[in-house]
């Protein structure tokens, strides 16, 4: 943020990912090389044009929620909780020890609850109104994950719940960084989450010409900037990060992970769908990240891309790094982890996020998976297939979504 604000740091994090169910096993299969997409398998007896997806395994939301309360929610709520949980836990962030009117919640979604609709709509068609849940308007709304989170850790503070399409969870955390610069909080949870992996959603963006419909193994199908590739892979998750301004961080004694030190939100102003292909918008949106920061484009020591898959937007952004950075965008690691964990739609900006102050704290660049075939018109350094050690002090964070909606983020290591 602006040197005229108080720095806002990062004190803690969570995730809920198709690569695990927690921070630790999500970086370490992250940076492995792995891929946590999938087949799925109860999408194999039916007509769908495409059947794999990046989903979350093994989790149970009563491990977090009492069974009633996790009956009345829809899954994304159920991750933002979980990712939350584990956030303030590595923050050691005692509420019960704190001003909870300065306590806020940012959690953005992209979708909410459609999954629920989708599935309450095939009852009232077999069953009548009588069989509609009752909780079906509340568990479906997009702030309820936002909205939850604030009643299940009783945070009083500002409540927000962004929805910016792909480049969701990167604007939640941008905005509660600028909440807290102008002094009207201490802390606030925020990052994003959605989970739309049904027949029908998954149909409905095969057919609007997003997804990866090419005959290999799930997790070779979804290949960011490589030359053949031909759409990206539907995930699903929550990522969560705890934000302070410094002097609160500095007084409680917490371990500050790093700095938000840009952000910046542009709009192309183009098209409902596709990107602007000259990449203008996006440039803007990376210049204002940089120029908030302070940071110069030769500082850059990683850049997380959107980097979906699709021939329109990985172009684009290519295209948008070249114009922001200059000759300095042949010089900086750029990958993508949508190969990874997928395309995590609401959750896809804040895991990145996430990702970003890891390889901060750890020295590690995770990879592009799938890269295998350059493409003469993106020709920057992508870090195909092999997680990179360097030193890591600044990391761009680009999440661009449908609309137009540009939005970048720049993390800074702790001083």
């Amino acid at each position: 943020m602006k040197a005229a604000h108080q720095p806002i740091v990062v004190t803690g994090m969570g995730a809920i990912s198709p690569l695990g169910n927690d921070l630790p096993s999500t970086w370490q299969r992250l940076i492995r090389a792995e891929s946590g997409v999938t087949t799925l398998d109860e999408l194999m007896s039916e007509d769908l044009p495409v059947k794999i997806a990046a989903k979350v395994r093994g989790f149970n939301p009563e491990d977090y929620l009492d069974r009633k309360e996790a009956r009345r929610l829809a899954a994304f709520t159920h991750y933002a909780v979980a990712a939350t949980n584990e956030a303030l836990h590595m923050a050691s962030l005692d509420l019960e020890h704190e001003d909870r009117t300065r306590v806020g919640v940012e959690i953005g979604s992209a979708l909410g609850g459609t999954s629920i609709i989708e599935e309450q709509r095939l009852v009232f068609q077999e069953r009548g109104a009588k069989g509609v849940n009752p909780s079906l308007i509340p568990a479906t709304l997009i702030n309820t994950a936002a909205c939850y989170v604030s009643i299940h850790f009783q945070a009083k503070g500002p409540i927000g719940a962004p929805v910016a399409a792909c480049a969701t969870g990167t604007v939640a955390i941008g905005s509660a960084a600028r909440v807290l610069a102008l002094g009207e909080a201490d802390v606030i949870l925020c990052g994003g989450t959605d989970s739309v992996l049904t027949p029908f959603s998954i149909t409905a963006f095969s057919r609007l010409g997003a997804l990866s419909s090419r005959a290999v193994p799930p997790q070779e199908a979804c290949a960011p900037f490589d030359r053949d590739r031909d759409g990206t892979v539907l995930g699903e998750g929550a990522a969560v990060l705890v934000l302070e301004t410094l002097d609160h961080a500095q007084r409680r004694g917490a371990r500050i992970l790093a700095e938000v030190s840009g952000y910046c939100v542009t709009g192309d102003a183009y098209h409902t769908v596709a990107p602007d292909p000259s990449g203008e918008g996006a440039a803007r949106a990376i210049r204002g990240a940089l120029l908030d920061a302070g940071t110069a484009p030769e500082q850059l020591d990683w850049i997380c891309a959107h980097g979906t898959g699709t021939q329109m937007n990985d172009l684009a952004e290519t295209l948008a790094i070249k114009q922001a950075l200059g000759k300095a965008s042949f010089a900086v690691p750029v990958s993508s982890i949508k190969a990874s964990v997928g395309h995590m739609l609401g959750g896809a900006g804040a895991i990145s996020c996430l990702a970003a102050v890891q390889a901060i704290l750890c020295g590690i660049v995770p990879p592009t998976l799938n890269y295998h075939t350059p493409d003469p018109q993106c020709d920057l350094d992508y870090v195909p297939n092999e997680a990179r050690q360097k030193p890591v002090s600044n990391v761009l964070v680009n999440s661009f979504g449908f609309g137009g909606q540009n939005a970048c983020l720049v993390f800074r290591k702790a001083k």
